[in-house]
Order: structure tokens, then C-alpha cells, then sequence
């Protein structure tokens, strides 16, 4: 399995975040923010893979880019960004040595941080 970064998701996340459309949630939230698969397809119906394709920060050239499993790393809610996603990924990114989504998960990580220093523990919607 080759798995890399995904930079048009990567500059998806990053415009997100400078447009405070994101959740600075606690980094347990995750299990309970993330998309379920019913909430991913009637996304992939309802927009196409393309855009689907956006709210995750890996690919697996391996997989067909029809396939679910061609995109890894999720990190948002197909609206916002989740820091809890954006944890998540960063601690997968290291256990499994992805080091171009580590390094891109970790700016993310400090974009989401400094909006949380500004703003307090509220969220955007």
C-alpha cells in the first residue's frame, strides 16, 4: 500500500481553517464527530468523489479513486474541520511513518491551535 498526501485536501483544510470554519473540540471527540457511512455516501451521492476526496488528507494509489478505500486520513466533518479529526490523523500519520501527512497534519495542528489561543474553547459553525 503506497500512501501519500493528499495536497488538494491539504489546501482544502488549510482554507477551512483560515476561514474559522472549523471545531476546536477535545481530541476524544473524534468516534463521535467523524462522518458515518451513511453520512459518507449520501456525500459522495449528493457531490461526487471529487469533493469527497477533499475531506481526507491521504491517498492509497493502490485503491481506485472510485473506491472509499483510495482516501485515508479523514479530518473534518464535511463542513468543518475537527481538531479531534486532526489529531487523529496526526497520531495515525506517525505510528505508520506517513511523514508528508505527519508534517501536513501537524501544520494543521498548530493552524487549529492558534485559532484556539485567539478564541478561547468555542467553535465556529
Amino acid at each position: 500500500m503506497t500512501v501519500k498526501l493528499n495536497a488538494r485536501a491539504f489546501d482544502h483544510a488549510k482554507r477551512l481553517a483560515k476561514d474559522e470554519r472549523v471545531v476546536l473540540d477535545d481530541r476524544d471527540g473524534w468516534s463521535e464527530h467523524q462522518p458515518t457511512a451513511q453520512q459518507e455516501n449520501e456525500f459522495i451521492e449528493e457531490h461526487g468523489m471529487r469533493e469527497y476526496g477533499k475531506w481526507y488528507l491521504g491517498i492509497d494509489d493502490e485503491q481506485d479513486e472510485e473506491n472509499k478505500g483510495h482516501y485515508k486520513f479523514p479530518y473534518g466533518d464535511f463542513e468543518r474541520v475537527h481538531l479531534c479529526g486532526v489529531l487523529s490523523a496526526e497520531s495515525r500519520a506517525a505510528q505508520q511513518k506517513y511523514d508528508d501527512i505527519e508534517s501536513a497534519v501537524a501544520h494543521l495542528h498548530g493552524m487549529l491551535e492558534l485559532l484556539r489561543e485567539g478564541k478561547g474553547s468555542s467553535s465556529k459553525s
